[in-house]
């Protein structure tokens, strides 16, 4: 059963000076002000679509590897996934940097980075960002 998740912005003003709030309508958890200054230069308290992107993409990478490993035999007590997005002004997203460490029983670290690489090749989030450079750093702890 396909699910469709939704969010919507309201943006004021241009682009240098405006600013909006983007709200998370399928979860319910409320509004987040987005401005230029925020993706550009310093967040200052507010977010940005890389950020946003960088959400989706450390909880989508962990929920495959949890999901690839357990598969495995071999299920993760914890897996925590850092996503690194990088934006340059006038040129856009120049490439996402996951990092994951995991403590996972039973594994040694080659079948871990294995299993982080074929994570990062399928989840969803991965797939819909196959036009930009994604690169991996897995270890266990």
């Amino acid at each position: 059963m396909a699910t469709t998740r939704s969010a919507h912005t309201v943006w004021e003003g241009d682009l240098l000076r405006g600013n909006g709030v983007v709200t998370f309508d399928s979860s319910g958890i409320g509004g987040q002000p987005v401005s230029w200054p925020s993706r550009a230069e310093q967040a200052n308290g507010k977010t940005s679509p890389e950020e946003l992107i960088a959400a989706a993409h450390s909880s989508c990478f962990s929920m495959a590897l949890s999901h690839g490993l357990a598969g495995a035999g071999t299920p993760p007590t914890r897996l925590v996934t850092s996503a690194d997005v990088t934006f340059q002004p006038g040129e856009g997203i120049t490439g996402i940097h996951l990092t994951v460490e995991g403590t996972v029983p039973g594994i040694d670290a080659e079948a871990f980075a294995a299993a982080a690489a074929d994570a990062k090749a399928n989840c969803p989030v991965s797939q819909a960002l196959a036009g930009t450079t994604i690169t991996l750093s897995a270890q266990l702890t």
